[in-house]
Parts: C-alpha cells; sequence; structure tokens
C-alpha cells in the first residue's frame, strides 16, 4: 500500500453549536466524505486524527465533551485508523510516522480542519518527513481570524493558507478533480 488518506480533526466543536465552528465546515465535511468514500472504495489506508485539548483552560476539544467526537458524515469504521494528538502537527507524539511508514504509504492526501492551524501544519510536516502530499482544499475549512485592527474573512484565510501549501509542500486538488490528479506532489 502506498497511498493514504489522512483525516485530520473533523469533530463537532468546528460545526454549528459546536465551541469553535469555523466557516463553512458542511461543505467541507461533505467533500471529505467523497474523498473518504473513494480511499474506503480502493481498499486504501484510511487514518482518522483527532485533537484532545490538554490545557486546563481549553474552550473546545475538552475531554468528555460531545465537540471531541468525529463528525457523523466522516466517523471512522471499524479497521480505519484512530490516533489522538495533542498539538497541530498530527505527528507530534503520536505515532503517526511509524504508522504509515510501515503501511509502506509514501503518498499521502490531507483533509480536515483548520486549514490554517492542523492541516498547514501537518502537511508542511509530512513534507519534510518525505511524504508525497495532496490537500484537498475544498474538504478543508478555516476560521475567521484577527489580525491589527481587522477580521479576515474565514474563505480568505482558508485560500491564503491553500495557495502558500500549494506547489512548495503538496499539490492542492479539489475533490472533483483529486481522480483526475495524475501523482501527488513528488517533494
Amino acid at each position: 500500500m502506498t497511498r493514504a488518506l489522512l483525516l485530520v480533526d473533523i469533530q463537532q466543536d468546528y460545526f454549528p453549536g459546536g465551541a469553535f465552528p469555523l466557516v463553512g465546515p458542511e461543505a467541507a465535511a461533505t467533500a471529505a466524505r467523497t474523498v473518504l468514500d473513494g480511499f474506503r472504495a480502493a481498499g486504501d489506508l484510511v487514518v482518522h486524527v483527532f485533537h484532545v485539548a490538554t490545557e486546563p483552560d481549553a474552550t473546545f476539544f475538552r475531554p468528555g465533551t460531545p465537540g471531541l467526537e468525529f463528525h457523523p458524515s466522516v466517523a471512522p469504521i471499524d479497521g480505519e485508523r484512530v490516533v489522538e494528538k495533542h498539538e497541530p502537527n498530527s505527528f507530534v507524539g503520536t505515532g503517526l510516522q511509524a504508522l504509515l511508514t510501515d503501511a509502506g504509504v509514501t503518498e499521502l492526501t490531507v483533509v480536515g480542519m483548520m486549514s490554517s492551524m492542523c492541516i498547514d501544519s501537518t502537511t508542511r510536516a509530512a513534507h519534510e518527513l518525505g511524504f508525497s502530499v495532496t490537500v484537498v482544499a475544498d474538504a478543508c475549512a478555516a476560521p475567521d481570524l484577527v489580525f491589527g485592527d481587522g477580521t479576515i474573512p474565514g474563505a480568505s484565510v482558508h485560500a491564503a493558507f491553500m495557495a502558500a501549501l500549494d506547489g512548495s509542500f503538496a499539490t492542492v486538488v479539489t475533490s472533483a478533480s483529486l481522480g483526475r490528479t495524475t501523482r501527488p506532489h513528488a517533494g
């Protein structure tokens, strides 16, 4: 097996009613489900990563809360790997690299939340570890961010991070074009 799908932090707190809703998480989850269905049908490795807050004053992803749960549209099924993390980079302190290496994975497709934090950090780390990385842009979401005296809309935050990753750390595609992509970024 050379290919794997990494679903990062598609958790309830990022959706309406959660503790930290993003901009457009429903559309991103729908696109992520499309990608997930393709990987499941191909029999490729699927890894679900979820964040658990360890800080005592954390406002979301707190242990024992419903917001910690996977969004039902992309919840793991029997046989799919689940990795708990505590840092934005999915590789830090998790054993994810060993899991992927032991499975012979060289090509990694990344979807999830937040584009500006965990997707960015995980994608850059994966590239630096030697994986060929594809990020599915419409299967990711970001929050509005405040900087200086203004608010940067989530769609702009997302676009800026996808633009920064594309070509340097990953190949950035859409869920519709994923099947037509011949090879992910070779690094």
